[in-house]
């Protein structure tokens, strides 16, 4: 049973965002695949909006070493140029800050980095068109606005620039953002010694995306879009959670009136069952809402509070079968 998370409620609170899976590369690309002798043992993982840290330990069982390609893939970066959102702003080679280690020495992990739009990989595209690949970044917004009518028209027949109309002053102007998926993985080689264990820890910026307001409380929407229904089965907002965020409210009849700024993290857990016995012997979750004026809701059981600002979830034998989506509700000074 899934059950939600609340700081108001004293019990615990809170794509991003990634797990440790065996891999192999084809042409094709990067295809992730299971490993029968390879355990993992344990997984510590710690979450907040600034930093994501994990420990590994893996063992492995059988009497022969293995030579493995580990892949750790990242959550998609999908832009939105319309909304202050606190996307990771590391170095064009590195965006997620990403440093791992294998018993306590660093690795230098490979970065593979693909554009998607309409669910189709345009990655050589942008590669002909000599356009950045991360789409947030500064030099993919003026390498798309600088381009042609014809090559503008190409990309919005394809999804991967929307157009941006204001008057600045001076008339109408019309600008075009980038807008593919950004997905990255990164991949590195290591030994796994016969009947040893290891240690494997990364650390990362996450991605985290968000509202300048509360989405959570508005209406269903003319389309048939629920808002309410979604956070409910995405980070389990049950009633106590909403009502919690309602009694905020500096105006009742609107639900954009909460103190609040919304930020999501997403964390791929589902990866941690490509290990022998289908899962993660030992796992250990802990989440950082930040301050104690924040609010948290994620999808957990057996969630208690550890420290004015943590969270805690430990299991045994899991194995995880959705994602991890943390909401973190930030308190404004806007009263």
């Amino acid at each position: 049973m899934r059950t939600f998370v609340s700081t108001l409620m004293v019990l615990a609170a809170a794509p991003a965002l990634a797990n440790d899976t065996a891999a192999v590369l084809t042409t094709g690309g990067l295809e992730f695949v299971s490993h029968g002798e390879i355990a993992m043992e344990s997984e510590d993982l710690f979450i907040s909006k600034d930093e994501i840290r994990v420990v590994y330990t893996f063992r492995n069982d059988s009497d022969q070493d293995h030579d493995l390609l580990v892949a750790f893939p990242m959550p998609d970066i999908v832009p939105d140029h319309f909304s202050p959102v606190a996307f990771p702003m590391g170095p064009a080679d590195n965006l997620f800050e990403f440093e791992t280690t294998f018993n306590g020495a660093p690795i230098a992990a490979e970065l593979h980095e693909y554009a998607y739009a309409a669910g189709v990989d345009r990655t050589k595209l942008l590669e002909k068109l000599d356009i950045p690949i991360v789409p947030i970044s500064q030099a993919a917004i003026d390498a798309v606005d600088a381009l042609d009518e014809e090559t503008i028209g190409q990309l919005l027949h394809l999804g991967m620039a929307v157009p941006d109309q204001f008057d600045a002053g001076e008339g109408w102007e019309t600008h075009h953002w980038p807008n593919w998926t950004y997905r990255a993985t990164y991949t590195w080689e290591a030994t796994f010694p016969a009947n040893e264990t290891v240690v494997v820890e990364h650390r990362y910026k996450p991605s985290v995306g968000g509202t300048t307001g509360v989405a959570l409380l508005s209406g269903p929407y003319e389309d048939g879009y629920d808002p309410a229904a979604e956070y409910r089965q995405k980070y389990c907002t049950d009633e106590s959670f909403v009502a919690a965020v309602r009694k905020t409210l500096t105006d009742p009849d609107e639900p954009w009136s909460a103190p609040f700024t919304e930020s999501w993290i997403s964390y791929i857990l589902t990866t941690g069952g490509n290990w022998a016995g289908g899962g993660i012997e030992t796992f250990r979750l802990v989440v950082d809402k930040g301050s104690t004026d924040n609010l948290v809701s994620f999808c957990g059981e057996g969630v208690r509070k550890i420290g004015p600002t943590t969270f805690e979830m430990v299991k045994e034998n899991f194995w995880p079968q959705e994602e991890l989506n943390i909401l973190i509700l930030e308190r404004q000074d806007w009263q």
